[in-house]
């Protein structure tokens, strides 16, 4: 294929389709089917779902098999686990709340929630509903907690999560938090009087029809359903020991099963200013642009492609052109979601293990090329040429809740061991990893596995507006608590 960009910005290639420009008025069912057929082979990911949102139509194509152990293979009506994704959903719910008058974004969440808290008296009594959908709240991550599977899960995890510490003060930082998504399910539980399943069923699945979205276990028996795949980057991976080890209670920030046409689906809400295909209006446009806007710059521009975090939508700037959308990984599921308002266009992808993020990262870039006029960035990396970085000041440990990072020299090299502790001490095996500098604060990791990044992973070094030194990881900020160190 060759491939050109002129003046104005437009995107033009000759192959054997022909001419194409990056005009988005022309979606050719048989091309990107053969190309998401070679991609997905190429990256030995077993299944794959892809939906395409383009002139008000929705395109749904299939790939591979639902589970490599049976040979079931992937149709457009199957189901995924959609991982972060499921943010989105509980992101939009409570915005539809606001929109009804009965929440206040600014207000703190102990006025709405008032058995909420933290181990910080003072943190807990500022955080605001709006902090939580941003994630600079301060509210970690990674704690995994199992409160059962009953209609009381939320409110039990909202209870131990009482003590978990914060990752920075609110406000200092943004710092992806699913502790805080749960926390949102738990208000919406309050305000609606139901479940936060029931509440995504009445004010999202039923008004947009979306017949293959569910949050529970029992009910994606109904459908055909993708196993989880683990294995070691460029082999094809086998069938995951469990399909699923979420608890109840990550629902709000990690657990939607869904098919790919239906995150379309729900995009397209968003794009059409909060109206439901049938002219049902759902959310107003103020409360859609509101969800939009940008409420903090991220240090870590790599991890989800990131430039900026709204009320629950990543935003993207391709070149001048916006867009938002969401990952999710859940056990060897991956997730992508792209939204390009000015085009029309959403795009979706929904896989079960493999190298995802490269079959995201081929596609996506010729999608939306060709679609939108988008030149996404190219893949992260080292700098070329190689630069010299004193990596001293960055030596130390680092901690936040379920996760210690040391920062060490080897051998005049910089390394970085991830180490999950506490309650996450058994998800995996410590990251050992050499870091190789794409900036002065920037590093490339290797040997983190294809989920994390298309090669290398970002590590990111930063600073809280308190003067702390921290560390980006996953786009989660750990704090320095102690250094210098050096490994000889």
């Amino acid at each position: 294929m060759t491939e050109n960009w002129d003046a104005e910005g437009n995107w033009t290639a000759e192959g054997p389709w022909g001419t194409r420009t990056s005009t988005g008025r022309d979606f050719s069912l048989h091309r990107w089917q053969a190309r998401l057929d070679e991609l997905r082979a190429t990256h030995h990911v077993p299944g794959a779902q892809l939906a395409v949102l383009v002139d008000g139509k929705i395109h749904e194509l299939a790939s591979g098999v639902l589970h490599r152990a049976t040979g079931a293979e992937v149709t457009t009506d199957s189901v995924f686990l959609s991982g972060s994704i499921a943010k989105i959903y509980t992101a939009t719910l409570i915005m539809q709340l606001a929109d009804q008058g009965l929440l206040d974004l600014d207000a703190p969440v102990v006025d709405v929630l008032p058995e909420f808290a933290t181990p910080d008296p003072e943190a807990t009594k500022v955080i605001t509903t709006r902090q939580l959908l941003s994630h600079t709240g301060g509210l970690t991550n990674d704690f995994t907690h199992d409160t059962g599977r009953g209609d009381d899960a939320l409110a039990k995890y909202v209870e131990m999560a009482r003590d978990v510490a914060l990752d920075c003060p609110p406000g200092t930082a943004v710092s992806y938090g699913s502790v805080g998504y749960v926390v949102l399910g738990r208000i919406i539980e309050v305000l609606t009087g139901k479940t936060w399943d029931q509440a995504l069923h009445d004010m999202l699945v039923t008004p947009l029809a979306l017949e293959r979205t569910m949050t529970l276990p029992e009910e994606a028996l109904r459908f055909r359903v993708a196993m989880s795949h683990l294995g070691e980057p460029g082999q094809d991976p086998d069938p995951a020991p469990v399909w699923d080890m979420m608890p109840r209670s990550a629902g709000p920030y990690g657990r939607v099963i869904v098919s790919a046409g239906d995150v379309v689906r729900l995009a397209q809400l968003h794009l059409n200013a909060g109206t439901a295909p049938d002219g049902t209006r759902l959310m107003s446009p103020g409360a859609v642009t509101e969800m939009q806007r940008r409420e903090v710059d991220v240090p870590d521009k790599w991890t989800v492609s990131a430039d900026g975090q709204a009320l629950g939508w990543v935003l993207y700037d391709w070149d001048g052109i916006t867009g938002y959308g969401h990952d999710g990984a859940a056990i060897g599921q991956y997730g992508y979601l792209r939204a390009v308002p000015q085009a029309g266009v959403a795009v979706v992808l929904l896989t079960n293990g493999g190298g995802a993020r490269q079959l995201y990262a081929e596609l996506f870039r010729e999608l939306l090329r060709d679609l939108a006029g988008v030149r996404m960035p190219e893949p992260f990396g080292p700098a070329t040429p190689p630069i010299a970085v004193d990596v001293t000041p960055y030596i130390g440990t680092y901690k936040r809740e379920g996760v210690v990072i040391t920062v060490s020299e080897r051998d005049g090299k910089p390394h970085m061991l991830y180490e999950f502790v506490d309650g996450m001490k058994d998800l995996s095996p410590p990251l050992d990893m050499e870091l190789t500098p794409v900036t002065d604060t920037v590093f490339a990791a290797s040997g983190a596995g294809p989920s994390f990044s298309e090669d290398y992973m970002p590590v990111v070094f930063s600073t809280l507006t308190t003067g702390t030194q921290c560390v980006y990881v996953g786009m989660r900020a750990t704090p320095k608590v102690a250094g210098p160190s050096r490994d000889h």
